[in-house]
């Protein structure tokens, strides 16, 4: 029966200097200064392009919904006041 070791969890802060620190000295030098594996490296830089890319489209879409909510706002208040018109107009030609 064999013992595994613990995982080690490492804080979001860290993973980020560490990405610092390899797009400065590279993946493999980082990796080795920081005793981590290259791969993980590669995994955390994929993460985190991900996650910025997702939340650019996520603000994209924001700006999307808030302009179209405007413009139906003020479509909504033209027909209402188109409503009024003609209803004005109708008791008028009576």
């Amino acid at each position: 029966m064999s013992t595994k070791t613990p995982r080690k969890i490492h804080t979001q802060e860290f993973k980020a200097e560490a990405l610092k620190l390899a797009q400065k000295i590279g993946v493999a030098a980082a990796a080795r200064e920081l005793n981590l594996y290259e791969s993980q490296l590669y995994n955390w830089r994929s993460s985190a392009e991900k996650k910025s890319n997702t939340t650019s489209r996520e603000a994209e879409l924001a700006a999307e919904v808030a302009r179209l909510k405007r413009q139906l706002a003020e479509q909504a208040e033209d027909l209402a006041i188109l409503k009024k018109a003609a209803t004005y107009f109708a008791k008028n030609q009576k």
